[in-house]
């Protein structure tokens, strides 16, 4: 590679790596702001929900405390009811952590106080000028959020008019809440409907203004509270909507909750550096690095398949001229196995002629008979005709026919086993199988006991009938042969049926398998005769694999008995 395309490939790298970073940093940013987003308004509406949990805490006390007998007793001036109400309500003020409470009379001085031991006591009091006062006496509760006269520290007054036109008035402060958004961190500010803090994780944002007012309603509001004026915003909102404090350099992403039944909003501002542009830079260096090595995989990629395409150049002579050799040797092979196939025909058909000449003899003496006897008829047909037997010439006529029928049935039987098998693969009945097979071998099956289960004519494998018929034929003139000797001679067939398969067990009496022959019984050339050529059985055990069966030898007391197996029809 030339230095020229050395550089094309750096600079295309350096490129891609570039656009990767700013692709990847968008999509990371804009997933990771989406993400922070719905976390910090989450994070929002959980503290505005606790804000308005701890509020809704003391709403009702005010109520409850209204119906209280010292209470009441106070408000009508019983003698002692008084410090009976400041025992009470200082007891009371420390165990729900209320900042103050106390009871304002029918004329707007407070009568009983929860600080009345302080020296700072709202004992004796005018609260006349106080709104929470003034709307718990005119609509019988009020809530007013407003620094206080005596302890300077702002609170939520909440107010209920009680007996005697008195208030009782419960004061709640935030310290503690403030300190724990403090402890979370961000910045968390409480706005009412106005957009003025009254609670802060800051202390300093108080009564700060979040949104312009005009001087008149401002001047209202700080006297409201109870300052001399409304402080401007601490923050500033940039263009893209994020919070930014003065002196700092961090952006925030202010999250707002739904106003409460107070109209009060809880707003939550966090930095975005660590949830947002952190991941973002993250994202864009990765990218630029996989980038990177995604071009220099490239690039080797490259080379790599110039170099192969040179050995591929190389190769493909080679592989033209061995591709020309392995189709000459796999025509050969084709042509081997057709003639392969055709010789295993061959040599079953061979079996079978071989099988034939030797059942030729019993064939002969069954036809003989026949033969004869219609010889006999048709002598004695003539002479009856002669006398006018008329009845007796058509008897044995009826008698010739039969003899004939049967002379027929056995050359067919001889023809049918002489020619080439169908190959085709169908249902046979079991007991034309076994029939075909006695009466090719009925002359050698004579001279011994043929014990045969009684075969139902609808019981058929899969198979074709000629080479089913080899089989058995193979399996009863073997068993003859070795019985010729034997005095008692016997060949058993039994039938088993196990599932989908039917075995078939032909044994006799016999000297059996010498051991030495029986574990290669089934290899070509194999016998334990010496007129026999080996090949029977293992044209035998062919068929029935063809077909899928088996044939096999299996253990016997006496003599030596085979197990066929074939798959029912």
């Amino acid at each position: 590679m030339t230095r020229r395309h050395c550089l094309a490939w750096l600079f295309a790298a350096f490129a891609a790596a570039l656009i990767a970073a700013g692709v990847a940093g968008e999509i990371v940013r804009q997933r990771a702001s989406a993400a922070f987003a719905a976390s910090v308004e989450a994070d929002a509406r959980l503290r505005q929900a606790l804000l308005d949990s701890e509020i809704a805490r003391f709403r009702l006390l005010p109520q409850a405390l209204a119906d209280d007998r010292d209470v009441i007793a106070a408000a009508n001036g019983e003698p002692g009811a008084d410090r009976r109400l400041n025992a009470k309500l200082d007891a009371f003020a420390r165990r729900i952590g209320a900042a103050a409470i106390y009871l304002v009379g029918d004329d707007g001085f407070a009568v009983s106080a929860s600080n009345w031991r302080d020296g700072t006591s709202f004992v004796g009091r005018d609260y006349r000028f106080r709104r929470y006062y003034r709307d718990a006496l005119q609509h019988g509760d009020g809530a007013q959020f407003a620094l206080g006269t005596v302890s300077h520290r702002p609170g939520l007054y909440l107010a209920r008019k009680a007996a005697g036109d008195c208030v009782i008035v419960i004061k709640l402060d935030f310290d503690r809440i403030e300190a724990q958004w403090r402890k979370a961190g961000g910045e968390t500010f409480v706005t009412n409907h106005d957009g003025v803090i009254l609670v802060a994780s800051r202390p300093e944002w108080r009564f700060a203004m979040t949104r312009p007012i005009t001087a008149a309603r401002q001047k209202t509001i700080a006297a409201d509270i109870g300052i001399p004026r409304l402080a401007p915003a601490p923050y500033t909102m940039e263009w893209d909507g994020f919070l930014h404090k003065p002196g700092g350099t961090a952006r925030h992403l202010l999250a707002t909750s739904p106003p409460n039944p107070d109209r009060w909003r809880v707003n939550l501002a966090l930095p975005i550096r660590v949830a947002v542009t952190t991941p973002m830079r993250s994202a864009q260096a990765v990218a630029a690095i996989l980038t990177l090595a995604a071009v220099g995989g490239l690039w080797w990629v490259a080379q790599r398949n110039r170099r192969r395409r040179e050995r591929t150049a190389l190769l493909e002579t080679a592989v033209t001229e061995r591709t020309a050799e392995l189709r000459r040797e796999m025509e050969e092979r084709s042509t081997l196995e057709q003639r392969a196939a055709l010789l295993r025909e061959e040599l079953r058909l061979a079996n079978r002629l071989a099988t034939l000449g030797q059942v030729t003899a019993s064939v002969a003496h069954e036809t003989a008979q026949p033969v004869a006897a219609i010889r006999n008829y048709a002598r004695s047909a003539g002479q009856l005709l002669d006398l006018g037997g008329d009845v007796e010439v058509h008897e044995n006529l009826s008698a010739i026919d039969r003899m004939a029928e049967r002379i027929g049935v056995i050359t067919a039987q001889l023809r049918g086993f002489a020619r080439k098998a169908s190959g085709r693969e169908g249902a046979v009945s079991v007991a034309e199988v076994l029939d075909g097979a006695r009466l090719l071998l009925k002359e050698r099956l004579a001279a011994l006991t043929f014990d045969t289960p009684a075969i139902p004519d609808d019981l058929k494998v899969r198979g074709d009938k000629v080479r089913l018929e080899q089989i058995l034929v193979n399996l009863l003139q073997n068993a003859a042969e070795a019985l010729a000797a034997q005095p008692d001679a016997r060949i058993t067939l039994r039938l088993a049926i196990e599932e989908e398969i039917l075995r078939l067990t032909v044994s006799d009496n016999g000297p059996g398998i010498a051991p030495d022959i029986a574990d290669r019984l089934f290899t070509p050339f194999v016998t334990s005769r010496a007129e026999g050529l080996g090949l029977g059985l293992v044209i035998a055990q062919d068929i029935a694999q063809e077909f899928g069966g088996s044939l096999r030898l299996v253990p016997s007391e006496t003599g030596a008995a085979f197990e066929l197996q074939l798959r029912l029809a």
